[in-house]
């Protein structure tokens, strides 16, 4: 493997690991630091919380491909359906030449649903997969030898800073991918913030594909978080190990449980681990020393629901324009955006209905 700064590419390292696969990573080694400095912030008050992002170092990415495999997380299969569904109607929709962008790719099963789509009108696909975790792993050399006209371009960064990344790259258009209800983990003011985000670093000819999930009945949605199998409980718990590991903290995960509600007034499940007794904790690289008390609640994620009126809503304050809207009976629904005014050019089947 080679490494090398790109010129046009401040501020990152290029890792060249074969002709059709490298990735970039910032320059900057503040990875750890970073994630001290966010525990130390969000730890040293109350309510405690820690920012959901912090689940995904590989145990818990693994845990939560398992989790998405459970009979009770209904999200993964839904949107796999409705992409399958899609597939016949999303080429009336790119009149050009695309490479995928795809925010949080994890283990690509989705991603091959949509690299199908591209792989079939085009020479060649590029891909630009964009997460924080470690993101060339197995699913990466399985995508290049699934196919053979694929290039792969990683970008180890946050969403925000990786979109800014390739905006700089150049080339394109893109089809940004924002799959898996992602968005429902941020507080609405953010989660407009970000669509308003994704719609400056987009051109005219580029689309946003977004998973969202919707508003339904309590039961379906906090047994999808309460799983029998406890898997939702490890992945919960291993944020604490993740600190253990990587700040020296001295958690002991026995001393807390998984707490998981649907919370109707504010549309969201509500995520939280609960601490079962009194108890200290120190987090030195965080400079942290914690008193705990007993039924102390630390919030670990939101995932909000969303009306379809209330995503139209969302869309247009953040400068997206709806093109096409795909549901299922279960209540979620995929979202292709382009940047308003975003109709202009794009090509439709007929048997394409607007939103």
């Amino acid at each position: 493997m080679s490494s090398k700064t790109i010129q046009g590419s401040p501020g990152y390292q290029k890792h060249s690991i074969s002709p059709r696969l490298c990735y970039y990573r910032p320059h900057s080694t503040g990875g750890e630091m970073s994630f001290a400095w966010e525990v130390s912030r969000s730890m040293d008050r109350r309510p405690r919380s820690l920012n959901p992002k912090f689940f995904y170092n590989r145990a818990g990415s693994l845990l939560f491909d398992q989790i998405c495999q459970l009979p009770e997380y209904y999200l993964t299969r839904t949107e796999i359906k409705i992409l399958q569904r899609m597939q016949d109607e999303l080429p009336g929709y790119l009149h050009h030449n695309y490479r995928l962008v795809e925010l949080g790719s994890g283990s690509a099963i989705k991603t091959r649903l949509i690299l199908d789509v591209l792989d079939g009108m085009q020479d060649g696909v590029e891909f630009f997969p964009i997460d924080v975790s470690e993101i060339l792993g197995e699913s990466s050399l399985d995508l290049l030898e699934a196919y053979p006209r694929l290039r792969i371009t990683g970008v180890m960064d946050t969403f925000e800073s990786g979109l800014e990344f390739v905006r700089r790259y150049g080339g394109g258009p893109n089809l940004i991918a924002f799959l898996g209800s992602s968005l429902g983990n941020f507080e609405p003011h953010d989660a407009q913030g970000f669509l308003r985000q994704v719609s400056s670093t987009m051109n005219t000819s580029d689309l946003f594909l977004i998973g969202l999930d919707l508003v339904k009945e309590r039961g379906v949605l906090e047994r999808a978080y309460n799983d029998s199998r406890g898997i939702t409980t490890r992945f919960n718990l291993n944020v604490l190990l993740r600190i253990n590991e990587e700040l020296d903290g001295n958690f002991v995960p026995d001393n807390f449980e998984h707490h998981c509600i649907f919370n109707p007034d504010r549309s969201r499940i509500e995520m939280y681990l609960r601490s079962t007794k009194r108890q200290s904790v120190s987090i030195p690289k965080s400079g942290l020393s914690l008193d705990l008390e007993e039924n102390e609640l630390i919030h670990t994620e939101y995932s909000y629901k969303y009306t379809v009126p209330g995503i139209r809503s969302m869309m247009r304050g953040a400068g997206l324009e709806i093109c096409r809207t795909w549901q299922d009976a279960r209540g979620y629904c995929v979202v292709l955006a382009s940047r308003r005014p975003g109709r202009t050019g794009i090509r439709r089947r007929a048997t394409a209905h607007p939103a």
